[in-house]
């Protein structure tokens, strides 16, 4: 991976900037005064993957030249990572290097944390994992108290869970979140709490029920549920809507339904177009749902234009984006029925060009 430079000096110029580019990309829309939420100016990641190079008796994280998968530079230091992982990824090295058999062909490390505290670690490699490689990594997760798993084509190996759990608080609530390693979730944590309250004050009065799209583990589900009578959210992913479904009964949500569908699907199913057996399983009748909201936070390709058109029957709308760009090509169509409410930038990703945006729309 290529590394941002953390420079904590630089972090206030840094961020102006960022919401100078803003201002001046959606400059031809009626923008209300643009909300700024700032990250930690270190240990602010909470997932990482490292690729790991051998030489010799040597082995050693390595960061690559941006766009050159060749020239890199060996990595000492990650300021950017989370203290829980900073405190564990040489130290893993260390143990790592004299171990022929957790060694040989290993080529990657991800790291996944809480702001909990705990620590999930994926080991990657080039080869078959065998009752040997199971009997090492054993002592290994002695040695650390943490959570290993390993992984090698077709084959992953669970040494007790794959996943942590999270504890985060939002407006006074703690909100209990599993989070499954090789799955999606938020990187930066103390930035995601910002963001949860941010929806949540966006969305207080609005009233009915909500939908929302791309909903992963229930990340913003479970934060916006208090906000209204039912909700209704989708997601394709099978990993992560069981994930969603732990943390609806971990922090005891009473007014949610995960659906196991895509966009389009759930799309035919409110339109009548299609029947679907997984919402007669769910016991989810949407006659009678009285959707106000919805919410989408989609992929960097943002929305393609049919569920634009779908996102656009609703009264209210809150869409999070990690692509300005796809934002802003969405909302020339959404901001020819809606009214920009709301506009605020979450600080992601510190110290590289990336930001996270979060709009609230209201029908015209």
């Amino acid at each position: 991976m290529a590394l941002p430079v953390v420079d904590p000096s630089r972090y206030d110029a840094q961020l102006s900037e960022k919401k100078a580019a803003i201002e001046q990309q959606f400059g031809d829309f009626s923008l209300p005064d643009i909300e700024l939420f700032e990250s930690q100016k270190t240990a602010y990641r909470l997932r990482a993957e490292f690729r790991v190079w051998h030489e010799g008796d040597d082995l050693y994280y390595v960061m690559f030249q941006p766009g050159d998968k060749h020239q890199h530079s060996r990595l000492e230091s990650c300021p950017m990572v989370s203290e829980p992982i900073q405190q564990v990824m040489f130290k893993l090295l260390d143990y790592l290097r004299p171990n022929e058999v957790l060694r040989r062909r290993l080529f990657q490390v991800d790291f996944l944390s809480t702001l909990a505290g705990e620590v999930v670690i994926s080991l990657l490699y080039h080869k078959p994992l065998d009752e040997a490689w199971t009997a090492e990594a054993q002592k290994l997760k002695q040695h650390f108290g943490i959570h290993f798993i390993g992984r090698s084509r077709k084959t992953k190996i669970v040494l007790d869970q794959d996943y942590a759990v999270e504890k985060m608080c939002v407006n006074g609530r703690e909100l209990i979140y599993k989070q499954v390693e090789n799955s999606f979730t938020q990187p930066n944590g103390g930035v995601c709490i910002q963001m949860l309250a941010w929806a949540q004050d966006v969305t207080r009065d609005a009233g009915g029920d909500l939908v929302e799209l791309y909903c992963g583990n229930g990340n913003f589900t479970m934060a916006l549920a208090q906000n209204f009578d039912q909700v209704i959210a989708t997601e394709i992913a099978k990993v992560s809507v069981e994930a969603a479904q732990y943390n609806i009964e971990a922090n005891q949500v009473d007014n949610v339904k995960i659906l196991r569908m895509s966009s389009e699907e759930f799309s035919q199913a409110l339109q009548g177009v299609r029947e679907f057996r997984r919402l007669k399983q769910s016991q989810v009748d949407l006659n009678t749902y009285n959707f106000s909201t919805v919410l989408v936070d989609p992929p960097r390709s943002g929305l393609d234009d049919e569920t634009v058109k779908q996102v656009a029957e609703y009264d209210n709308i809150v869409y999070v984006s990690c692509n300005p760009e796809t934002l802003q090509h969405n909302l020339q169509q959404l901001t020819q029925t809606h009214t920009l409410q709301r506009f605020a930038i979450f600080d992601q990703f510190p110290y590289t060009h990336h930001l996270e945006c979060g709009v609230y729309l209201t029908r015209k």
